[in-house]
């Protein structure tokens, strides 16, 4: 089964986990340490991200190194500004009635 965007995401730890990340690459050692989980959950957790296509890892000798990809936030943000806009145009809406309704408060007919 593949894991989506938003259920990788809503597990807490790997929500660190890719804000870590922000920071550079890491190691799961770096990572288990940082975060204070043991290795096996570490490594569970990146597991998961790698699957959602959220991380990509880099062998280095024995170690792996692993990277946030850009392309599934950049879509998340693109999906999410669509909604953005939508409740702004409502919240403009929203506005003017009101300045409407003001309106006729102060000046009864």
């Amino acid at each position: 089964m593949k894991t989506t965007t938003w259920n990788a995401l809503a597990e807490p730890n790997r929500l660190h986990i890719v804000e870590l990340l922000r920071e550079g690459p890491l190691t799961v050692g770096e990572i288990t340490e940082r975060l204070g989980l043991n290795q096996p959950q570490a490594s569970k957790h990146l597991r998961v991200l790698s699957e959602a296509g959220l991380v990509e890892v880099h062998p280095s000798a024995n170690r792996r190194i692993y990277t946030p990809r850009s392309e599934p936030f950049i879509e998340m943000g693109e999906w999410l500004e669509s909604y953005r806009r939508l409740w702004e145009e409502r919240f403009d809406q929203l506005d003017d009635y009101l300045k409407e309704m003001m309106d006729k408060e102060k000046d009864p007919v």
